[in-house]
């Protein structure tokens, strides 16, 4: 068992927000990944999937989720269960943004469902075809 402080958090900042590991294999030596997501106003995340269950659950402002295909409009208080291998994209609140915890097996990974990069994608992104587990799930 571990304790991991505050002030030991690791933190990974994205061009769409914030990711603070709170618990990992790494961090506390957890059997699950738990992190806190502080996504900008009006963020649009890219569309991507993960090999594993990854359940969100938003503390405060609101996001549109598509989540293979369909759409779901969710804010404070409301938890999704996003299944593995289904494509989602997530836009933040225009005004507020959105803060969320979130929670996924260790190693998830995640990967581009139509096997191809986004062109402005972010260096922490998987390239094309490529698999990866992001630093805030290690």
């Amino acid at each position: 068992m571990g304790v991991v402080t505050a002030s030991e958090a690791r933190r990974v900042e994205t061009p769409n927000g914030v990711m603070t590991t709170l618990a990992s294999p790494t961090q506390g030596q957890a059997g699950a990944a738990v992190w806190r997501v502080e996504a900008r106003p009006g963020m649009v995340g890219p569309v991507h999937a993960f090999d594993a269950e990854l359940v969100w659950t938003w503390l405060d402002g609101a996001a549109v989720v598509t989540l293979g295909g369909e759409r779901h409009e969710v804010g404070a208080g409301d938890t999704m269960v996003l299944p593995p291998d289904v494509s989602r994209q997530m836009v933040a609140d225009a005004e507020r943004g959105f803060v969320s915890i979130v929670t996924a097996p260790a190693g998830a990974k995640v990967y581009n469902p139509d096997g191809k990069s986004e062109p402005d994608a972010c260096d922490l992104a998987p390239k094309d075809t490529e698999r990866l587990v992001p630093p805030w799930v290690r």
